[in-house]
């Protein structure tokens, strides 16, 4: 496998928002989980809370072994259909505690690091760590210890990089090499992104409110001497890698990230010195997260669906694919103020033609179509829907995207009202009736959805008969 290809593999682009940062005060993970075709079916279920068991975890993926806690929480999760050789890969959800879990960013050690301490064939892979971590954790910097116990129990098979929110913090965690992690809280002010390359830069180890690390990480760098600078400890600097594959296929996304929330600051977008941790020149909006998640270098020379040159539109690659198997975004507002305060925005399809759903967390069923999900396309399932807009979309790209992006515009201010309103009357209830409650809203959210993106695909295939080069209308001066 070459460079490109393990970056082609498994890539993905992550955005974290402190609460002092979003515009309603929630904390924000999000991240386009990226595969490696252009169609690998998902789902969204909830799983429910477990009591007394007593069995063991298999990996169908690497065989990684661990025995289940025998009790755990109820938990929503966006698995894969092909489980039985991929393992789960559950990748994202909040639990009933109202924390949240995006599992995982895939990041890359440079070959120095890995000789000392490489991956463990049947250690913690992105299939199984949403599924071992996120039932079992209280808090978002629970989350981070946990993972930070199963890694030095069971070693990483590979890099990660996992996000984690709750109502008020939001932490970034790398597992890098077989043993070795750190994690950095996102300061309240401030907004993060990655884009599969180690991103975490300086460590300050006598602050261990802020910062989090594997046992013994200071020694394994000096005992090995592998720190290329002479007065400082950063992360990246010593496990990342920076390469030519890196300047192309991953700083361009956090660059294009950054330009749209700090438009003010120049950089260049293949620099390798991008900072993680920015502070954004405005309040981050969740219509904002989204924007960037659908983005493919918009209105610049690098956009592949723009007027740069054939050069131009392939140096990048965008965070908005055609294989991106689905777009989440985690929003956790004041739990303690309401118990519908976790929200999962879910897209399927391509980011760019379609949008991303919300849920409310606290629900103990998924509508049927987004449970469904066979093999081939069948409209009756969320994501055969929404891959069937995205290829009609791109079909006529000049023609629908006007039209596309009215439909997506309508559909988010739509769900603005929608959870307002939902809000106001969640906030009187509590237990097994809001629960309830929420299912229920849930459906009546999707069957909104639903029905305009049908109503979509009807009048795009409709407009689209106008526009076939089997068209013939004889010349009158003939």
């Amino acid at each position: 496998m070459t460079e490109l290809d393990r970056f082609e593999a498994s890539a993905c682009t992550s955005i974290m928002v402190g609460k002092k940062t979003s515009m309603d005060g929630a904390t924000y993970i999000s991240r386009n989980e990226d595969r490696m075709l252009a169609i690998e079916p998902k789902r969204i279920i909830v799983q429910p809370a477990a009591s007394g068991r007593h069995e063991t975890y298999v990996s169908p993926y690497n065989n990684m072994t661990a025995p289940y806690p025998e009790s755990g929480y109820r938990y929503t999760a966006t698995p894969s259909t092909n489980q039985k050789t991929d393992g789960p890969n559950e990748e994202d959800g909040f639990n009933e505690k109202n924390v949240g879990m995006s599992a995982t960013e895939s990041v890359y050690a440079n070959e120095k690091v890995l000789a000392f301490d490489p991956y463990v064939k049947d250690g913690l892979a992105e299939d199984s760590l949403a599924t071992l971590v996120l039932p079992y954790i209280d808090s978002a910097r629970d989350g981070v210890k946990y993972l930070g116990d199963l890694v030095a129990k069971y070693g990483s098979a590979e890099g990660n990089g996992l996000q984690f929110n709750d109502k008020d913090e939001v932490w970034y965690m790398e597992v890098v090499t077989g043993h070795q992690w750190v994690a950095v809280k996102i300061p309240d002010d401030s907004y993060a992104v990655a884009a599969n390359q180690v991103a975490i830069q300086d460590i300050d180890f006598n602050d261990p409110e802020n910062y989090m690390w594997a046992d013994g990480i200071q020694k394994f760098v000096s005992e090995n001497d592998l720190n290329p600078d002479f007065d400082r400890w950063d992360f990246r600097h010593i496990f990342g890698t920076d390469t030519e594959q890196d300047h192309h296929y991953n700083t361009p996304r956090v660059w294009f990230a950054q330009r749209y929330l700090n438009p003010s600051i120049q950089q260049e977008p293949e620099s390798p010195e991008l900072p993680f941790i920015r502070k954004a020149e405005k309040k981050i909006a969740v219509e904002d997260i989204q924007y960037i998640l659908k983005s493919h270098y918009n209105e610049t020379k690098y956009d592949p669906m723009g007027n740069g040159s054939d050069h131009d539109k392939r140096t990048y690659r965008a965070i908005s694919l055609s294989r991106t198997a689905n777009s989440h975004i985690l929003q956790m507002r004041d739990s303690d103020k309401n118990g519908a305060a976790g929200v999962e925005w879910t897209g399927f399809g391509i980011p760019s033609f379609c949008p991303h759903v919300p849920f409310f967390t606290n629900a103990n069923d998924i509508d049927a179509t987004y449970s469904y999900t066979p093999d081939k396309l069948d409209m009756k399932s969320a994501y055969w829907m929404y891959e069937t807009l995205a290829m009609v979309v791109e079909s006529h790209y000049a023609e629908f995207v006007e039209p596309n992006l009215d439909y997506q515009k309508e559909l988010s201010s739509w769900a603005r009202r929608k959870i307002a309103a939902v809000d106001k009357k969640a906030v009187t209830m509590s237990g097994s009736e809001l629960t309830d409650y929420l299912t229920e809203q849930n459906k009546e959210i999707v069957k909104y959805y639903n029905d305009a993106t049908k109503a979509h695909i009807a009048d795009l295939i409709t407009k689209g008969t106008e526009l076939s080069k089997l068209t013939f209308k004889m010349d009158p001066n003939l």
